[in-house]
């Protein structure tokens, strides 16, 4: 039997001690915030370091703040981070070694308490990112323990998205605006005559336990009802679509498409989508020792298939060119994600268009590639190019 947990009405004092409650239980509080002309990810203290009155203009290959007059908190789409960087460090260290005065080495694998992470303001793109994330490095017969650790005790709050921007297409790929399961709380940011405040929906025990201490009211009908249209809206507002196809079944269709030439000659290879990708999980290992070749480490850092040395064997790379490694991360990302894990590994937050630097576009790529395979007849509504 399903459990029902309550809803309830805070306003911007209520957000601000909802921060103090979880810091108070010892958790390191990750959300938006304001730094170097960019929503970025860092810890917040208080209400005051919420990006209030501030939202995101971008396209693809284009990103600035824009000012709100409404004075929204959570009115922005996906910046350049995703909570992949808490849960999934770009570097970490696995293990060190030393040598004794005797000769013989001593091993030790990286120890310690994981951190006990509350993040504010999780997007229900980077919900499911969280939930890909979570079947790709925590199931399966080789579970990562360093990331199982930490995921743990991590306490997410959720809030569901009312301002899609210019590269969203989470409804395409059935994950927003409005949140799916995975929360602890989940957040509503409603604005208007009624005044300014948040909707906030318990999705465990423990998020109902702490919606209790904070300063709250019953959830009323005329909050929920605004809060439901707002995210309903949202959906109507995507910046981007994927075609309406089945992309698994697209992607393996195309392999040979002349698409492919093109997008090719336009990708530098950088290797920024996979980097900004909140599913992406690649790595690789780096071993570092001192000067004295006594004391070894082992340290796994964030590795990218459009790395020429990514899949580089005794006889040379297996994609030498950047074609075949720009199809492998497409057509992996949308096709054969699904063969590994059950899922596309695409959850519609734009970041990968916004953070190219030619502004090269995942849903323009897999539009043209279905007109080429239907003979030129669209399927679904292309996005103009920028």
């Amino acid at each position: 039997m399903a459990v029902t947990y309550r809803a309830a009405v805070i306003d911007k004092v209520g957000l601000d001690a909802l921060i103090r409650a979880l810091a108070a239980r010892g958790r390191t509080v990750i959300g938006p915030t304001v730094r170097d002309g960019a929503i970025v990810l860092a810890e917040v203290t208080g209400g005051a370091d919420l990006p209030y009155g501030w939202g995101v203009a971008h396209e693809a290959g284009r990103y600035r703040l824009a000012p709100r007059r409404d004075g929204a908190a959570f009115a922005h789409s996906a910046g350049p981070q995703s909570w992949k960087s808490f849960l999934h460090p770009q570097r970490e260290r696995q293990w060190s070694a030393d040598r004794d005065a005797d000769g013989s080495v001593v091993f030790s694998a990286e120890s310690g308490p994981s951190p006990s992470y509350a993040f504010l303001g999780v997007r229900p793109c980077d919900l499911r990112a969280i939930a890909v994330q979570d079947r790709v490095l925590s199931g399966g017969r080789y579970p990562d323990p360093a990331y199982r650790r930490r995921r743990e005790r991590a306490f997410v709050v959720a809030a569901e998205c009312t301002e899609p921007g210019a590269t969203c297409f989470c409804v395409s790929m059935d994950s927003g605006p409005a949140a799916g399961p995975g929360y602890d709380l989940a957040l509503t940011e409603v604005i208007d005559s009624a005044g300014h405040r948040f909707l906030v929906r318990a999705g465990t025990e423990e998020g109902e336990s702490l919606l209790g201490e904070v300063p709250s009211r019953p959830a009323d009908t005329a909050t929920q009802d605004a809060a439901h249209a707002s995210v309903a809206a949202a959906a109507d507002r995507m910046g981007r679509t994927m075609p309406q196809v089945d992309l698994q079944v697209l992607m393996r269709e195309t392999l040979t498409a002349a698409r492919w030439e093109d997008v090719a000659s336009r990708c530098l290879t950088c290797g920024n989508c996979t980097m900004v990708c909140p599913t992406c999980f690649c790595t690789t290992a780096e071993d570092v020792t001192d000067l004295t070749g006594d004391h070894t480490e082992r340290w796994r850092r964030w590795e990218s298939c459009f790395d020429l040395e990514f899949t580089h064997l005794p006889g040379g790379p297996v994609r030498a060119t950047g074609l075949s490694r720009y199809r492998q991360w497409a057509t992996h990302k949308l096709g054969t994600w699904y063969d590994q894990f059950g899922s596309s590994g695409c959850v519609g937050c734009g970041r990968c268009i916004v953070w190219c630097p030619v502004g090269i576009d995942i849903t323009e790529e897999a539009h043209a590639l279905a007109r080429e395979r239907d003979g030129g007849v669209a399927a679904g509504s292309a996005p103009e190019a920028p």
